[in-house]
């Protein structure tokens, strides 16, 4: 991949910021006689696991807030400090565990799960979408293009020039 280091940074950085912002505004609203109900994510977990439904809480947790984070982490604690030219201290546990957390960050199966509840959602209630849903969408491309342009053995060929 030309420039796939560069890529990968600028597209993680990106990332990052859509994260946030998906991460703090309202996902979705219902209007629902006159008055609009918004939440975020993460307050959406904590109602799961207020209404004892811990372990679907906890798998949404895991899958589209915890696993995302430490893939986007990761790839910066990477690729951060090889772009200054400096190596980055325990190279191998943060790659090794990357690779661990990849397949576990879930966000384009949370977008469809959205998506099909919107249009369950749409026969009771106004469906408001929030400026994190878009956030969302954007996010899973941003992920989907981190990970077509990422080639690990570019960044093991950066770190051994940087050692």
């Amino acid at each position: 991949h030309p420039d796939s280091f560069e890529r990968t940074l600028a597209l993680t950085a990106g990332a990052i910021i859509l994260f946030v912002v998906a991460n703090s505004f309202p996902i979705i609203g219902l209007k629902l006689q006159g008055q609009i109900i918004q939440t975020t994510l993460f307050h959406t977990v904590q109602t799961l696991w207020n209404e004892d439904m811990k372990s679907v809480g906890i798998l949404v947790f895991v899958t589209t807030i915890l696993m995302p984070a430490l893939q986007l982490l990761a790839l910066t604690y990477l690729l951060l400090p090889l772009r200054l030219g400096r190596a980055p201290r325990h190279f191998a546990l943060v790659f090794r565990t990357l690779q661990a957390v990849k397949p576990w960050g879930m966000v384009e199966v949370f977008m469809l799960g959205v998506l099909v509840s919107l249009v369950k959602l749409a026969h009771l209630a106004g469906v408001v979408p929030g400026i994190a849903l878009w956030s969302f969408a954007a996010l899973m491309f941003m992920m989907t293009a981190v990970a077509a342009v990422f080639d690990p053995r570019d960044l093991w060929a950066r770190m051994s020039a940087a050692r």
